[in-house]
């Protein structure tokens, strides 16, 4: 059963003339994380994105033998909360989440649905000893709602390890991955966001 996650405020629109996307920080979400990912959204999608109010972390969420939160569980809660006036929705976590898939995940959507989730935890984890300057980890952010704002949009992961579509499973892979989507991937971008203007 998914965690009944509460929006206790009234609705919140999105003052829009494209399709919006929301970003919410969850916990202790640095607010910097959030407006890097809302600036890259309006930069690279020329979609509106609003950074909401920080929430709360809801506890039904975290997997108390593993101590990480169930990133199906949040989208699913997620997409229940019909109080957040979205196109899309980001949401930011500075927890580690899993799905029952994989034993952690950056970000998490589905195909061509509504909410996102995002993790900073293991994006800012020292994997040489040395933790990533912040610059590098919001940049490493960035590239994750990029591509998990793709998923939303109907893009599946692409071949090309050159796109912000390619499937990054390590902090290394991702930096390898330019922030830039190919030309395949921005023409499906293009058509799907044509198809909600």
């Amino acid at each position: 059963m998914p965690p009944d996650i509460h929006l206790n405020r009234p609705d919140i629109p999105l003052n829009r003339k494209t399709p919006g996307v929301a970003v919410i920080p969850f916990g202790q979400a640095p607010d910097t994380a959030a407006k890097v990912i809302a600036a890259h959204i309006s930069g690279y999608l020329n979609m509106t994105a609003e950074i909401l109010p920080a929430m709360p972390l809801p506890p039904q969420a975290l997997d108390g033998g593993r101590l990480q939160y169930n990133a199906a569980l949040l989208i699913d809660a997620l997409e229940k909360a019909d109080r957040i006036d979205a196109f899309k929705i980001i949401a930011l976590f500075d927890v580690d989440l899993f799905t029952p898939l994989f034993t952690h995940v950056f970000g998490e959507a589905r195909q061509n649905g509504r909410v996102a989730v995002i993790s900073l935890y293991r994006l800012a984890t020292p994997t040489d000893g040395m933790c990533p300057p912040s610059g590098h980890v919001l940049e490493r952010v960035a590239k994750i709602a990029l591509h998990e704002l793709g998923h939303l949009l109907n893009l599946l992961h692409c071949a090309d390890p050159h796109c912000l579509m390619h499937f990054s499973d390590t902090p290394d892979r991702l930096d390898r991955t330019p922030l830039n989507f190919c030309r395949y991937c921005r023409r499906s971008l293009h058509r799907s966001l044509a198809a909600w203007s």
